[in-house]
């Protein structure tokens, strides 16, 4: 007696025929179990595995440098050995349900592989992958990652034979070595070669991505034929695309939304509905939890030990083993196939399905409460300029954005007064948003190198600020560096490059440039915020540029002027203070006048601060005793409407003003904060940058070096003016 019946919304046969039943599936219809057609799964893994290789640095993967290759192989081998042997002993005593105990091995050396991509999104979200312990991670993952490749392609290769016939497997690795070098010197040459058809800065054609994504499919469908799983054939593609705009940066944006948004959670969905954790049982989940657990504490010690002789704080290395067990997409991609392929049953891959949520979700918070990348910023002596000590030299790192900034910044450079007596060190840091393979890891690898002039922008900038470097041969170090990353998290390279450097004081471009009718031409609130986060988190003096120059009506540096104008509003504090140090090197220069401005309230005051104030101010009035570039006037103030007019009225007769961010507490303040627009510029500075064809003067709010976000205790100090020392503090 046989039975038929069809189930017509998934085309499916049930034919009984006595005690048995056959079941019969259309390829070509999506059933209720998640299982896809197969172009569906092709083109969607493909597009995925190409979105992920467009990222990867091939040059970083071959040579990492000696410090992430043997943490990466001290993690995988390590890892590996040990799970191995943990997975056979269990296999062989303990007693096990055959679906679990088969694939034991495979689970266990799963547990060594790391992707670069799983801990370059995890230390993203948690602001961590400029920190040098993000860096080291992000480049020991991706050498991991070379070895994971190797080592999958070699196991696929042997899985599609099923291990029976092994010249078979060995024929198909050769196979693939040869199309990986054909992708190399062959494929990799023609992109090159029809790229150099696209002219300089203009955007590739619709033509180039459809060709890119034709031979993304026809590559799946060779690395199926050659004897590969179908997504090694995009992976090598994408790791063979030229980096940067403009292929590389067109394929990414391309992909960001229809993989990001669509193919990227449609995948999470049917993995999703392929764990059925109803399936598992108590003997298998503490088996693979086992396997799992200690792979990981196996793969921390992997790395603390080699850690700790790279100089390495035991939980700064113990952190970063934590870093090197997140997992992520890479490992569902990977168990997925091995559910494909059967080397996994329903319940093994539910029970590493699970493991990966665990161990990232666990690790994550773990790396969250035990690193605080910021506490390395904080510097152990003081670094501003008025406590610079006789006869060394000044370190200035200036920030540049585009080349609108050159010239400002070359103004107030020379006006430092470098002499050989006191000579000065140009630490200039290129603020480059990161474009092209956009992506967080190309920070470690691109971030804080320096750079050599070049056609390119960047190498105009250079060539501009080596000018003033050329006009002061013998007193004058110039370097250049380059921070390529997202405007949010570049606030830790300018601070890292400043800490390294022990530069005493960062200048910072402002977020607004000027039209030539005093207007504001534009705004950028990314460098509003990176100006505010360095401001917080630096480890020596910072100063904001507020550049008018334009307004002025002239471009030129400070060479070709006759005399350079400047003035210091004094109102007291720390603040005040080094900004009045800095003006007072400046008035040292043959071409610059320094007129400071001290504003005192009619009343009572902090009696302590304005000793200290006074004691610093009669220190600089003796060193310039008969100097005619050198004025000081004093002016009694009874409230703030008083001081925002005698402020604001000398925006337009000096070429630089000089002000302090904060200022000590005081009635002449009151109610002016309500008003603030710019609060990294204080209460003073943001008045003084309002827009007005009358002010034509440039601005420098400064703010001297906070210790754990503190002011620091000001005690008297020798300070230097490019003269005898005189003491202040």
């Amino acid at each position: 007696m046989a039975s038929q019946t069809m189930n017509a919304s998934a085309n499916i046969v049930l034919d009984s025929v006595g005690n048995r039943t056959l079941v019969c599936h259309d390829p070509h219809k999506i059933s209720s179990n998640g299982r896809y057609n197969l172009w569906r799964i092709t083109f969607r893994t493909c597009s995925i595995c190409r979105s992920v290789a467009v990222k990867m640095d091939p040059k970083m993967m071959i040579r990492p440098g000696w410090k992430p290759a043997i943490l990466g192989l001290s993690a995988v081998f390590t890892t590996l050995v040990f799970s191995l042997l943990l997975a056979f002993a269990l296999k062989r005593y303990a007693s096990l349900d055959p679906s679990v105990a088969k694939p034991l091995p495979v689970i266990a050396a799963a547990q060594c592989l790391l992707s670069f991509q799983n801990v370059a999104s995890v230390l993203t979200e948690l602001k961590m992958i400029q920190t040098d312990l993000g860096r080291l991670a992000v480049s020991s993952a991706m050498f991991c990652d070379l070895i994971g490749i190797c080592f999958m392609a070699s196991s696929f290769a042997v899985l599609q034979t099923s291990g029976d016939y092994p010249m078979i497997s060995v024929l198909a690795i050769l196979v693939f070595v040869i199309f990986v070098l054909v992708s190399v010197y062959i494929i990799r040459p023609l992109i090159l070669k029809s790229l150099s058809l696209v002219p300089e800065g203009r955007s590739i054609g619709e033509s180039h991505i459809t060709a890119i994504f034709t031979v993304l499919l026809v590559v799946g469908f060779i690395s199926e034929m050659i004897g590969q799983h179908f997504m090694f054939g995009p992976m090598v593609i994408g790791l063979v695309v030229p980096e940067g705009p403009p292929l590389g940066a067109a394929l990414t944006a391309k992909l960001d939304i229809p993989v990001g948004k669509i193919l990227y959670p449609a995948f999470l969905t049917a993995s999703g509905l392929k764990t059925d954790i109803f399936c598992i049982h108590f003997q298998g989940a503490w088996t693979v939890a086992l396997i799992v657990f200690l792979s990981c504490v196996v793969k921390v010690g992997a790395v603390m030990l080699p850690a700790c002789y790279m100089d390495l704080k035991i939980q700064e290395s113990f952190v970063l083993g934590l870093m090197m067990n997140v997992r992520g997409l890479s490992e569902l991609v990977l168990y997925n196939l091995f559910l494909d392929v059967e080397v996994l049953k329903p319940e093994a891959f539910a029970l590493c399905v699970v493991s990966v949520i665990l161990v990232t979700a666990i690790t994550t918070l773990l790396i969250k409460l035990l690193y605080d990348p910021s506490s390395r910023l904080t510097p152990v002596r003081r670094r501003t300029i008025q406590h610079c000590k006789r006869g060394t030299e000044l370190r200035i790192l200036v920030c540049i954005h585009n080349q609108e900034n050159v010239p400002a910044m070359v103004n107030l450079l020379e006006a430092s007064n470098a002499t050989e007596e006191s000579p000065v060190t140009v630490i200039a840091v290129l603020l480059i948003e990161l474009v092209g393979r956009a992506n967080p890891m190309l920070i470690a690898h691109q971030s804080h190198r320096l750079l050599q002039p070049s056609s390119s922008r960047s190498g105009r900038i250079i060539n501009a600020l080596r000018q003033y470097e050329l006009c002061n041969e013998a007193c004058v170090t110039f370097q250049s560096f380059s921070s390529i990353s997202q405007f949010d998290t570049m606030h830790e390279d300018v601070c890292r490059v400043a800490l390294d450097q022990n530069t005493n004081i960062i200048i910072l471009p402002f977020h607004k440039q000027w039209e030539i009718d005093g207007s504001i031409g534009s705004v950028n609130r990314a460098i509003q915020n990176m100006n505010a986060q360095v401001i917080e988190k630096a480890p020596c003096s910072v100063a904001v540029l507020v550049d008018r120059t334009t307004l002025r009506g002239s471009r030129t540096i400070l060479n070709g002027q006759s005399s350079y104008h400047v003035a210091v509003i004094f109102i007291g504090g720390a603040d005040d203070a080094e900004s009045l140090s800095y003006a007072a090197r400046m008035v040292m220069h043959p071409h610059v006048s320094l007129t400071v401005f001290r504003f005192l309230f009619l009343g009572s005051d902090n009696m302590r601060e304005r000793k200290i104030d006074n004691n610093l101010i009669d220190e600089i009035r003796h060193v310039n005793i008969g100097n005619e570039r050198f004025a000081y006037q004093e002016e009694i103030i009874r409230d703030s409407v008083g001081l925002a007019a005698s402020a604001t009225r000398l925006g337009g007769s000096f070429d630089l003003i000089l002000v302090g961010r904060n200022h000590q507490e005081s009635p002449l303040l009151e109610g002016l904060g309500a008003w603030i627009g710019c609060p990294e510029l204080g209460v003073i500075g943001d008045m003084l940058a309002e827009p007005d064809s009358e002010r034509t003067a440039s601005i420098l709010v400064v703010q001297q070096q906070r210790l754990k976000g503190k002011v620091m205790k000001r005690i008297s100090k020798p300070v230097v003016i490019d003269q005898e020392p005189f003491h202040a503090t």
